[in-house]
């Protein structure tokens, strides 16, 4: 129950900053709200120790290169999963669908996920999860890759901002247990976007 709680504050601040087109407040004020929630022992994943240090997340500077309009199509005949995780948790999930961009040039695409737990919920059910790693992740960015929080779009096209990109909380806490990133959304690109490695 602590790691439902845990994933539904973490959500509650990603998920009120959607938009069509690039704002730089957008990206700022995720920023504040994850250094505020994580700097507070009530809702930080932070181990004891790193708490009493805390000042901020490492982030990569905001940049409207890793702002995206990808085209979304929605997945058919779709079964349920059970995702793998760090712990041995395994929350069902189902593949809503599949964004289609363009990265430095590079056209990518990522699946993006429902959870069906979250998607019973009047506060969640439009939400997505979009899990991916690249070719920071292990270097300049967590190992495990790094989570995008979206809403379901009412149309073919889905914003996606890499600058919103976070950390899984066992990046800072093996109590944790996280999705992992599933193997077709690995980006063959650097995405330099973001919530950076922790120490």
């Amino acid at each position: 129950m602590k790691k439902i709680i845990a994933l539904v504050l973490l959500l509650a601040f990603n998920f009120g900053f959607s938009q069509k087109k690039f704002n730089q407040s957008d990206a700022e004020k995720f920023q504040s709200k994850i250094n505020s929630e994580y700097a507070d022992a009530k809702t930080s994943p932070l181990m004891e120790e790193d708490l009493k240090n805390f000042k901020t997340l490492d982030f990569y500077p905001i940049s409207g290169n890793y702002f995206v309009v990808a085209k979304f199509e929605k997945a058919q005949d779709e079964k349920v999963f059970e995702m793998k995780t760090t712990g041995t948790r395994t929350p069902k999930y189902i593949k809503y669908g599949t964004l289609y961009f363009t990265l430095n040039n590079v056209a990518l695409k990522l699946n993006v996920y429902r959870s069906i737990e979250l998607s019973k919920t009047k506060e969640y059910k439009d939400h997505l999860f979009l899990p991916f790693s690249d070719l920071t992740s292990g270097k300049e960015s967590y190992i495990g890759g790094r989570y995008i929080d979206l809403k379901i779009p009412k149309g073919n096209t889905i914003a996606v901002d890499f600058n919103q990109a976070y950390n899984p909380y066992c990046a800072y806490n093996h109590k944790y247990s996280c999705p992992l990133v599933p193997l077709e959304n690995d980006l063959k690109v650097e995405v330099k976007a973001g919530v950076k490695n922790f120490h």
